[in-house]
Parts: structure tokens; C-alpha cells; sequence
């Protein structure tokens, strides 16, 4: 089981956990083992996720989702088959934690009077200083 959070919990019967070959260097077992984890899960289907967090995980993540809804996530970090999966499995918690939390709506606020005023002042005051570097209008 996947815990994500206290509230959000995915059953391991959810994910569909597949190896092949891993690249680069590896020795000469390289063209053997299968060490590259590769984990499928249906985002779409699943019924661990609350509704919220699951729309925003399929607008976040629409590019890497495949047709049927489902996201493919990989490792090959180590040689290991098992630290691939829970490599795979880590990378899938931090998706989900990162849509987990609705975003905050920004709420509209209008400077204060003084603000205002303030602004206003340094640019007379810009605009005064400008004006008397020009020479005067009837002198030329």
C-alpha cells in the first residue's frame, strides 16, 4: 500500500509493475537482467484519490498520461529491481502530493489611500524636477 497521506491511501492491486532492460553501463550481466521498472497506474479509474485532487492530477499531468488515462512512470536508477519500484512508487507520491492541496484563489485587493497619495506625490515631484531641466519657453 501506497501511503501518500493520512487521508489518501493507494492499494498496491492498483498498479501494474513491469521490468525491461535497463541502459547504459552494467557489466556483463547488462543484456541479461531486467532491472528498469516501469509503473503503470490507471489515474482515471482509480477510487483512492478524492475527486479534486484526482482532476487536478489528470490537468497537471495531461501530457504524460497515455489514452486510456493510465501514467507510466520509470527507474533505472540502480541495478537493483526493487529499489527501481520504490523509486517509481516515491516519484508517484510526490505527483499526487503535489495536487493534493487545492490552490489558494488570490483575492483582489486595492491599494490604501496613503499608498495612493504617496505615488501620486513622487510623481509630481519626479515630474517637477524633469520640468526644470528644460529650458524656459520663451527664451530661444
Amino acid at each position: 500500500m501506497l501511503s501518500v497521506s493520512p487521508t489518501v491511501e493507494i492499494p498496491d492491486e492498483e498498479f501494474e509493475i513491469t521490468f525491461a532492460r535497463s541502459g547504459g553501463p552494467g557489466g556483463q550481466n547488462v543484456n541479461k537482467v531486467n532491472s528498469k521498472a516501469v509503473l503503470r497506474w490507471n489515474v482515471t479509474a482509480t477510487p483512492s484519490l478524492p475527486f479534486g485532487a484526482k482532476n487536478r492530477f489528470l490537468a497537471k499531468f495531461e501530457s504524460r498520461l497515455t489514452t486510456d488515462g493510465f501514467i507510466l512512470i520509470t527507474s533505472q536508477k540502480t541495478r537493483d529491481q526493487g529499489k527501481n519500484i520504490e523509486d517509481c512508487r516515491e516519484k508517484l507520491k510526490e505527483m499526487i502530493l503535489e495536487v493534493l492541496t487545492p490552490p489558494t484563489i488570490r483575492k483582489k485587493t486595492k491599494p490604501s489611500f496613503a499608498a495612493v497619495q504617496k505615488r501620486t506625490e513622487s510623481k509630481r515631484l519626479n515630474s517637477s524636477k524633469k520640468q526644470s531641466r528644460r529650458a524656459p519657453k520663451g527664451d530661444y
